[in-house]
């Protein structure tokens, strides 16, 4: 192995594409569209557990970025030129796929069952080319729901263009600053819910000014901040154990609960815009699961070349992964419905198929495709 290798990385790197892939693996049953009452309760009750469990795999995702690259040791060109692209040509691929996918479909015959079997979130998605042009026409402006994991390229290329200003003041910065940072973003993590339950606008907010008093410490630079203090100053295991671990258990217990209550709300009104609010990455819930999962992931150092062999594939191929596992979730569940898995085994194991499966084909698609390729088809060397 690699000497120079950070293997607790690339064990919360695992970490943080399971929880997205079994998040994925949720999505038929949060959107379940059957008429049977009973069987709707039972379905939406395991989307839920599974669905409000999962909420640290993006948050991983950033503080992995933040510990990696926090400060930059290059000039903010160079950095541009190495990661964006890496990041932007097979996004750019693979959104076309994604949206030409209900066109292919309906040559084969395929109809609105079969794109509820593929995408919950966009069954009722156009199957015409025209209308899978027009979604690849979008593609500078915003994902579209047949592409739903893209929303994160999007952040992701944002935080690659802010980053080098941020290093500058995280180089700098003394450890009492960077912690009065996160106290600042740890109020603005109450926004969501501010907003929702106490009123729209807060602190300047405005019909002319969406930017209130905390907006420059909102969002997803938090937890940039965060993986890098948390890499730098590593917690013992006993604290993230006695300390850790019940407030992740906390952080899930609010999430849950609040989720079955916007679930409930949502299933009377009909509004949507409520349904994922406690599932809000940036909400002091989901930072209570996704910090001390962090520092407990920093923790596990496996020992056996093999696993750490293994580990390091993973992350070559990861964003090949994140990419394409989405064509294999549908299918998975079906999969492990078919062959008469209980209900509540069905995610965590449709997960695992479709983890597998995504894994092998990028695997696949490396070897054939050869570096170049791979590096614009997948991201991966």
């Amino acid at each position: 192995m690699e000497k120079s290798r950070i293997v607790w990385l690339d064990v919360c790197r695992f970490a943080a594409m399971f929880l997205l892939v079994c998040c994925h693996c949720a999505d038929p049953f949060n959107f379940y569209s059957g008429d049977d009452p009973a069987v709707l309760a039972d379905i939406q009750f395991w989307g839920g557990v599974y669905g409000s469990a999962i909420r640290p795999c993006v948050p991983l995702f950033v503080m992995i970025t933040g510990a990696l690259l926090l400060p930059l040791r290059r000039e903010a060109g160079p950095f541009y030129r190495r990661y964006i692209p890496r990041v932007f040509w097979p996004f750019l691929v693979w959104s076309v796929l994604y949206y030409l996918f209900p066109w292919v479909l309906g040559l084969l015959g395929g109809g609105r069952e079969e794109m509820m079997n593929f995408f919950p979130y966009a069954a009722d998605e156009g199957r015409t080319f025209a209308d899978s042009l027009e979604r690849i026409a979008g593609i500078p402006v915003n994902f579209n729901p047949l592409a739903v994991q893209m929303w994160y390229i999007y952040l992701l290329i944002g935080l690659y263009l802010y980053l080098p200003v941020f290093s500058a003041w995280v180089e700098r910065a003394s450890l009492r600053a960077k912690l009065w940072f996160l106290a600042a973003w740890g109020v603005t993590l109450f926004l969501p819910y501010v907003h929702h339950f106490v009123t729209p606008q807060v602190w300047g907010e405005c019909a002319w000014n969406q930017f209130g008093m905390l907006y420059y410490f909102c969002g997803f630079n938090g937890y940039l901040l965060l993986g890098h203090l948390l890499a730098r100053h590593v917690l013992p295991l006993r604290t993230v154990l006695v300390w850790g671990v019940p407030l992740m258990l906390i952080g899930y217990a609010v999430t849950y609960m609040g989720f079955t209550y916007t679930r409930a709300v949502s299933n009377a009104t009909g509004d949507l815009d409520i349904l994922e609010l406690f599932w809000t990455y940036c909400s002091p819930n989901v930072v209570l699961q996704s910090a001390p999962l962090f520092a407990l992931l920093q923790h596990a150092r496996p020992r056996s070349e093999g696993v750490q062999r293994l580990l390091a594939n993973l992350t070559t191929c990861g964003f090949g992964i994140f990419m394409l596992h989405y064509f294999y979730i549908g299918p998975s569940v079906m999969l492990v419905q078919a062959v008469g898995v209980p209900l509540g085994g069905q995610i965590p194991l449709g997960a695992v198929v479709a983890f597998a499966v995504s894994w092998l084909t990028v695997e696949v698609l490396r070897r054939v495709l050869g570096r170049r390729l791979s590096l614009i088809a997948l991201g991966a060397r």
